[in-house]
């Protein structure tokens, strides 16, 4: 299968450019009430009209806390991003334990939402925007699901995420209509299976939308994702981006380096632009982390991709 579509040239996408470097700012340890980094340039991964983010699912083999995320994407030059539920919550106070038991649930009745209040304003002053919350609450009460929607909104986002499901669009999404918020549900490998369509998934509730995983969807059908994108873009937040290989590519299936896919990116990215839609487009890193790199200096390469494509 010719990658023509999708590949930058080399030189271009591993080059350390002068573009590229302004997403290196310098970070100074140590802070006081939640306050970080004063008097620094701020990130900006808004190119060309498309704002391009990430999903801290991104930096999972990286320490997590906000602070750590911050630092993230000051490196990596990123302003948006769908936050991992999991450092909000303890970021807020959760109990450890597991999910579902009294004392989680407890809490989350009687949660603090001033924390959550507190953490918007700690990634705002960076000049970063939480735009989507992954709280993934479809198992929860629905009192827990009202609960992670009025924490999403404290933390600034437009809705909250979860995997994609017939009871959890059915469940979400009157909850996020009366919280005046969306409920955003996320796929895997799904289209791939006979007769699969998003629409009943949405039809369930104006306020479902989707956070359309187009790598996933590339790897499962071989499809361009744009004719998807064109029939629904009204009823996405965001697309998740990934470099697979498709079905029928040896190996089928498989996340890669950007790049080294074929996953038609660059198509992705010129759509939103062309079509100036609000839809983000954030980077999700599945791709192993090569030896001697970690997962901040694979995500920048990705945001670099992006820049390079949009600029």
């Amino acid at each position: 299968m010719s990658k023509t579509h999708n590949n930058l040239s080399r030189r271009k996408f591993l080059g350390i450019t002068t573009a590229a470097a302004f997403s290196i700012i310098p970070w100074r340890e140590g802070h006081s009430n939640g306050s970080l980094m004063q008097n620094t340039v701020k990130p900006d991964s808004k190119f060309g009209g498309v704002q391009v983010g990430a999903i801290t699912y991104s930096w999972r083999s990286m320490p997590g806390a906000p602070e750590d995320i911050i630092r993230y994407c000051r490196q990596t030059g990123i302003s948006s991003i769908e936050l991992m539920g999991d450092v909000a919550e303890k970021y807020a106070g959760l109990p450890a334990g597991k999910d579902d038991s009294e004392a989680r649930r407890n809490w989350r009745l009687n949660a603090p939402i001033s924390k959550f209040k507190e953490l918007r304003k700690m990634f705002n002053d960076a000049g970063i925007n939480i735009h989507i919350a992954k709280f993934s609450p479809a198992n929860w009460t629905e009192a827990e699901i009202d609960y992670s929607f009025k924490a999403a909104k404290a933390l600034g986002a437009v809705g909250v995420c979860n995997e994609i499901g017939e009871d959890a669009c059915k469940k979400m999404g009157p909850i996020a209509k009366s919280n005046g918020m969306y409920a955003i549900f996320h796929n895997h490998l799904q289209p791939g299976e006979l007769g699969w369509s998003f629409d009943k998934f949405l039809d369930y509730s104006t306020a479902n939308m989707l956070n359309f995983d187009a790598g996933h969807y590339y790897g499962a059908t071989g499809l361009n994702p744009t004719g998807i994108i064109e029939k629904l873009h009204s009823r996405m937040i965001s697309i998740h981006l990934k470099d697979k290989t498709g079905p029928k590519d040896n190996p089928a299936n498989t996340n890669m380096s950007w790049g080294k896919g074929s996953t038609p990116i660059k198509d992705i990215l010129l759509l939103l632009k062309e079509n100036k839609w609000p839809i983000h487009a954030d980077i999700e890193l599945e791709y192993p982390v090569p030896d001697g790199s970690d997962a901040v200096a694979e995500v920048r390469k990705c945001v670099d991709y992006c820049r390079n494509i949009l600029s």
